[in-house]
């Protein structure tokens, strides 16, 4: 039998965990998980959809932000067609091949291999022929994630026929599987899908030689978006808001240049940028000059505003933190800014693509003398950027399923308590 994490239907409880999280933090976070439609079940493993499917036994799975917002009643229902339930979550994997498999590239993996998981479920993994993106290698614009012989789901751990992180046992196509160098650790591995979502960050944010950019948010989004920005752009100045002690230290050793507090967001810019600052009757304080490139990692109403109202005219705007609440449009409309966003690593894009325009930078070149790891696409990078940023104690803990509300109440709370990442060992006992 296997153990795992499920997420099941149930209009009530999704209902009490989203009214109990909207109050948070004034109620306890673990009365949110609580409240969630999530058990602790025991089945089998999951049966092999077709032809090029492996099993996998994650050793160590991240909770993420859209996990989180899941699992706590937060997320949008845009996704409910997207998703097929029950299903288990976990999309941040490293973990075992327990078959051999040869990749798309030829490459023959045997039984026992340390991998990392693209999670997009894109045409390859549901027999179909590639739609244009995902021909393109843009997997993660494919229009075909709720057809095929699986059931819909926009990722792993949203689809209730692969399974999902958080468990013992899950399935994988060989085309979202990844080689792990023997010489990354876990710990690094498991954080490698986070950061081949901020290296795709870092491209759609298109960031010109000498640009000043902007990051809302120092979560584990927002920490590894402000690496990837470092190591593969040309950016002059790069300011990250953060909110808790441990979240600006780590921020200054990822390479930002100013860390700023929320509330000193709007005159920290106006000050480095030597913007003007207004005041409107009503609303937030804005800035006529100001970043050329904004990125909210938060996905907060709050910060997807800061980052409109401290853009010059003319700028872009990047929501890569999963949106939420509602935001005056109106420095969009009147500056003239472009509104980009970001969902997912495209695993199979190389150099050349337009929206992986990104230079290779110093941590690229390191790991590609030691491994020759990366390929120029966004996973590639990732691992050469797991092999050598400074990401000792972003993994903060590491959890049993067994203690499951325990780590969901960690990572709700994660940014206060001076955590970065939590993670699951499913194979651990209680």
């Amino acid at each position: 039998m296997t153990r795992g994490l499920e997420l099941y239907r149930s209009l009530p409880r999704y209902a009490a965990a989203r009214v109990v999280s909207g109050r948070l933090p004034r109620l306890s976070s673990m009365a949110a998980t609580s409240a969630a439609p999530l058990r602790l079940v025991d089945r089998g493993d999951p049966a092999l959809p077709g032809p090029g499917w492996v099993t996998v036994r994650p050793r160590l799975a991240g909770i993420c932000g859209s996990d989180l917002a899941t699992v706590t009643g937060q997320s949008s229902f845009y996704f409910s067609p997207l998703v097929s339930m029950p299903f288990t979550p976990g999309h941040e994997i490293v973990g075992d091949l327990q078959e051999a498999v040869t990749l798309a590239d030829g490459r023959r993996l045997a039984a026992g291999s340390r991998v990392v998981i693209d999670p997009v479920l894109g045409c390859a993994a549901r027999g179909l022929e590639l739609c244009p993106s995902c021909a393109a290698g843009r997997s993660s614009r494919c229009d075909s994630i709720t057809v095929g012989h699986l059931s819909p789901g926009l990722q792993t751990g949203y689809c209730a026929d692969t399974g999902g992180g958080w468990s013992r046992a899950m399935v994988a196509h060989h085309s979202q599987l990844h080689p792990v160098p023997d010489t990354l650790v876990d710990e690094r591995a498991v954080l490698v899908e986070p950061l081949a979502t901020a290296v795709h960050t870092a491209g759609r944010a298109r960031i010109a030689t000498g640009d000043r950019v902007l990051i809302v948010g120092a979560g584990a989004v927002g920490l590894l978006t402000l690496l990837a920005v470092r190591a593969y752009t040309k950016a002059e100045h790069v300011t990250l808001v953060a909110k808790h002690r441990r979240q600006v230290e780590l921020a200054r050793r990822f390479g930002a240049d100013e860390v700023l507090a929320p509330d000193d967001a709007v005159g920290g810019v106006r000050r480095a940028n030597r913007a003007l600052r207004l005041t409107p009757q009503l609303g937030g304080d804005f800035l006529l000059g100001g970043v050329d490139v904004a990125i909210d990692c938060a996905g907060s109403a709050s910060s997807l505003s800061t980052a409109l109202r401290v853009t010059r005219a003319g700028g872009r705007v990047v929501l890569s933190g999963v949106p939420s609440g509602s935001v005056d449009l109106t420095p969009l409309w009147y500056r003239e800014l472009e509104l980009v966003g970001t969902y997912a690593s495209s695993g199979g894009a190389r150099r050349g693509d337009p929206d992986l325009d990104l230079d290779a930078g110093m941590a690229a070149g390191a790991a590609d003398a030691e491994g020759g790891f990366d390929d120029g696409s966004d996973f590639g990078r990732a691992l050469a950027l797991a092999a050598t940023a400074p990401l000792d104690g972003v993994v903060s803990a590491v959890y049993p399923l067994a203690r499951w509300r325990e780590a969901l109440d960690h990572a709700l709370s994660a940014g206060r308590l001076g955590a970065v990442k939590i993670v699951f060992d499913p194979a651990a006992s209680a």
